[in-house]
């Protein structure tokens, strides 16, 4: 018997058909939503630069990543600085510093006080908390140890690009009063977590308390 003739695969055709069709409509949806998160990424970025740092009760530092030899990272030291300088000015009374148990099992905390006791802040300023896994624990019980004592004014100090989610979470936690400074350290990664943010803000605008 002679072969069948072969058909056209129909479907295969129409599936093509169908990404020429579509491709023309999702480019422009794809381009203004890259614009979008860029001009909200720029928009966030700007808001952590032009941040300034006003006279506070309490200087709220934020942990980061502790070295195998137990010290402050690069990045975590000049955070410290930047909050040592505001005590060192008077502008902060308390220096309330907070971080996580990371998986080594330093305790970001109290590595952060060791440094700011080492360049000569008294122990009696200086308040630990090492259940500060996140931003928002660090506002939850930042906030209740204000109220505690009687501060109203808060400084959030941490990198730039993370100012408008720290001092969001104190508000929502009650802060009304609250301002940040940054350390001027820069890295490359600073463009990645610029855009991580964004999902976090809308995160911490919409969460319950």
């Amino acid at each position: 018997m002679p072969p069948k003739p072969l058909r056209p695969d129909r479907t295969r055709s129409s599936r093509v058909s169908a990404l020429r069709v579509s491709s023309p409509r999702l480019a422009p949806l794809l381009s203004a939503v890259l614009i979008a998160l860029t001009l909200a990424a720029a928009a966030l970025a700007a808001t952590g630069l032009l941040t300034r740092a006003r006279p506070a009760d309490v200087a709220i530092v934020l942990g980061n990543t502790v070295l195998p030899s137990g010290e402050a990272s690069p990045r975590l030291a000049a955070r410290l600085d930047r909050a040592y300088d505001c005590y060192a000015a008077r502008q902060c009374r308390i220096l309330f510093v907070s971080g996580g148990i990371d998986p080594a099992g330093a305790d970001e905390a109290a590595v952060m006080r060791n440094y700011l006791l080492a360049r000569g802040v008294p122990a009696d300023h200086i308040v630990m908390d090492s259940a500060g896994n996140n931003s928002w624990a660090t506002a939850r019980h930042a906030s209740a140890y204000m109220r505690e004592h009687g501060y109203t004014s808060a400084l959030a100090v941490t990198q730039y690009f993370h100012l408008p989610r720290t001092m969001l979470a104190l508000r929502r936690h009650g802060v009304a009063d609250v301002s940040g400074g940054y350390p001027r350290f820069f890295e490359w990664r600073d463009l990645y977590s610029v855009f991580r943010e964004l999902p976090a803000v809308a995160w911490y605008g919409w969460r319950s308390l």
